[in-house]
């Protein structure tokens, strides 16, 4: 038989085998990281929902501190398991993740009562289409995208602060200003958080516990672009009641 018949031969067969294996352990655990992601979301929606059909929305925002003191739980759990997640065990990670998923639901719930049920689905939609576009385009891309976290980072510090003042302004062209700009911001963190997912991932294959919590700080990562880029489209596209 002719060698020739076949494309790789010794050392580069088993080169190529090795590859091939390395690269799926890679696929698997981004796919788990999305799964976790997705899992977040549903839990997030499912307890908005819950809240806004219940008397409880009313208890819980009855005053405008108990809407603050949830922002700020939400803030100290997400800063906490972005910090500490490779200290925590794995059960601990996944429960921090759920409850914050839980609290955010929360917090989103008041968006049922402005805004259109037929408004929040779409928007939910073309939300998840544009992340998935995007997703696709940062893990598949040959570019390195390491070069936008300095400057995604400064446009999210900027947001943050135009935020704040526009607290206190009320100027509804800076709203507008601040939602279209997060559009951006989030669409662009979505392909540079997969990248970054996707080589952090590489970079802990043999560690399985490691591996499985650096998708679960992905996941965490994807869920809070996902969120943002949802909020921010709802401003420019929801239609309120």
């Amino acid at each position: 038989m002719n060698n020739s018949q076949f494309p790789y031969h010794g050392e580069e067969l088993s080169r190529t085998i090795v590859d091939d294996s390395y690269m799926a352990l890679v696929r698997q655990s981004v796919t788990r990281a999305f799964v976790w992601m997705t899992l977040g979301l549903a839990i997030t929606g499912l307890t908005a929902l819950f809240v806004a059909d219940s008397n409880l929305i009313e208890v819980i925002f009855s005053s405008a501190s108990s809407f603050w003191i949830l922002v700020i739980a939400e803030v100290a759990l997400v800063w906490y398991l972005s910090s500490r997640i490779m200290k925590l065990s794995m059960p601990v990670a996944t429960a921090a993740f759920a409850v914050y998923s839980l609290l955010n639901g929360v917090t989103l719930s008041p968006i049922f009562l402005v805004y259109t049920g037929e408004s929040i689905t779409s928007t939910f939609f073309i939300t998840a289409a544009t992340f998935g576009t995007m997703a696709v385009f940062g893990y598949t891309t040959k570019r390195d995208l390491s070069s936008w976290g300095s400057y995604l980072m400064m446009a999210l510090i900027g947001l943050i602060i135009a935020s704040v003042v526009n607290i206190f302004l009320g100027s509804s062209l800076l709203m507008w200003a601040v939602s279209y700009l997060g559009v951006l911001l989030f669409v662009g963190l979505t392909a540079y958080d997969t990248q970054q997912l996707k080589a952090m991932i590489a970079a802990s294959i043999g560690d399985e516990e490691q591996t499985k919590k650096v998708a679960l700080l992905g996941a965490l990562n994807l869920y809070l672009d996902f969120i943002n880029l949802f909020i921010y489209l709802l401003r420019i596209l929801g239609k309120r009641r």
